[in-house]
């Protein structure tokens, strides 16, 4: 089959006979063309948008099916069948498709201005739909929390991801990713029944701080270079004093001098489940965040632990981020959540936010889980030869 010379020119004409709204003439370009064997998903679409325009939306949407077959990424094609859905009645489809224009477009790209149009349109429906299926399902919910009691924390958070108003995050340990364990940002407090006593000493433990802050070099940066290490992902934090550590036991051992001088908080977590591996663990300290700093997202190393925050000293303006939830600390109100979970934390203030930090075993391991966790670790200790800071 011999190809139109002036096929280009053509295609041209057919557009500017869409854009004169004569859908007519437009759609006998693109048949001749495609008559011609010059089928391209530009001339597809074309044929689709004419025939839209006709109102003969059935071999509108098998030309625009056409066009997608070619470029499935085609915004205008994506678009036009999400519109050719909305007028047939079809929502759940033309929701789809909506949406899928938005995550359609290449990122950073530059689009016209009119295709720009186009994709606020988009998202303008996919809103309407969004919110029309959230009113249905709101009525389906209540009627059976009316019946069978109200809707759980998690069960409220995984429709919100439903819904989109939240991310979906993962565990992603760094060192070691324990297998089949829950993936929780928050846990119940419920679960720890030892966080009565460690809040119940929040002021005996804030007066053995208070004291330590007296000597201005008592912090040390948290995040502090290792020269046997890459350095390519600190956030910026790498020694850094923005985000300062006072240990009171580090890699599994109690720090000279610095244990010594906080007895009462030591004291508060005799009982508590502290992580046991030799070299590595425990770790407890006081972390203090200086005025105006944050701490970039990051993850934990192991997922066999979980970290215990209580608040000491909390001005206005801080918050604290785990996965899709943000929290603000409150004064000796203790909470334990998930690190390999990615998470952040920022003080907007004009003063020093500072909170006793340690990190405890995962209730879901058996003791003999615990143990292996830890001989891991010595394996790994005992090949390289030089154990490795087990960060909190």
């Amino acid at each position: 089959m011999t190809l139109p010379a002036d096929a280009p020119n053509l295609v041209q004409a057919g557009l500017a006979a869409l854009r004169r709204s004569a859908p007519g003439e437009a759609l006998a370009i693109f048949d001749q063309l495609a008559g011609a064997g010059v089928a391209d998903a530009t001339v597809n679409l074309g044929r689709a948008y004419a025939l839209a325009m006709l109102q003969d939306h059935a071999n509108a949407m098998v030309a625009t099916d056409a066009a997608l077959a070619m470029e499935p990424r085609n915004l205008r094609a994506l678009l036009l069948k999400a519109d050719l859905f909305h007028l047939a009645g079809d929502g759940a489809a033309a929701a789809c498709f909506y949406a899928a224009v938005s995550r359609a477009v290449p990122h950073g790209a530059q689009l016209s201005p009119d295709l720009n149009l186009e994709l606020a349109r988009a998202q303008a429906m996919s809103g309407y739909y969004t919110e029309q299926f959230e009113v249905s399902l709101a009525q389906r919910l209540a009627a059976v929390s009316a019946a069978r009691g109200a809707a759980s924390a998690r069960f409220s958070q995984s429709v919100d991801m439903l819904l989109g108003k939240r991310q979906v995050f993962v565990q992603q340990p760094k060192q070691f990713y324990f297998a089949e364990l829950p993936s929780i940002q928050f846990h119940d407090r419920t679960r720890f029944p030892w966080l009565d006593a460690v809040e119940a000493a929040a002021g005996a433990i804030r007066e053995e701080l208070l004291a330590v802050m007296q000597d201005g070099s008592a912090f040390t940066p948290y995040v502090q270079r290792d020269h046997t290490r890459p350095a390519l992902t600190t956030g910026g934090m790498l020694d850094n004093p923005d985000w300062g550590a006072y240990y009171l036991w580090k890699n599994g051992s109690p720090v000279p001098g610095n244990a010594s001088r906080c007895p009462r908080t030591l004291a508060a977590l005799v009982g508590v489940p502290l992580t046991t591996v030799p070299g590595r663990s425990p770790s407890v300290l006081f972390s203090l965040l200086r005025p105006g700093a944050r701490i970039p997202p990051h993850t934990g190393m192991v997922n066999t632990r979980l970290i215990c925050h209580l608040p000491l000293i909390v001005p206005p303006d801080c918050g604290f981020r785990v996965g899709n939830e943000t929290r603000q600390w409150v004064e000796g109100r203790a909470w334990v959540f998930d690190d390999t979970i990615e998470h952040e934390a920022w003080n907007l203030s004009q003063q020093s936010r500072v909170i006793l930090l340690f990190e405890v075993w995962l209730p879901e391991l058996t003791a003999v889980e615990r143990d292996l966790v830890s001989a891991v670790f010595e394996a790994v200790d005992s090949h390289s030869g030089t154990p490795r800071d087990w960060s909190i």
